[in-house]
């Protein structure tokens, strides 16, 4: 598995937990600031994964 790969899914998964985090907002905030911090994450990981 190539290094691009590995980070495509890690952005993948940024965006996919953003949107979730979105779309819960209005009915629990706690639950959406958990799964957008999840997203944050993964996001950071991938920058990372990119920069190693």
């Amino acid at each position: 598995m190539s290094e691009d790969f590995v980070a495509l899914l890690l952005f993948a998964l940024a965006g996919f937990l953003a949107g979730g985090a979105f779309s819960l907002w209005k009915k629990s905030k706690g639950v959406a600031l958990a799964i957008g911090a999840a997203a944050l994450l993964s996001a950071g990981g991938a920058v990372l994964w990119l920069s190693s």
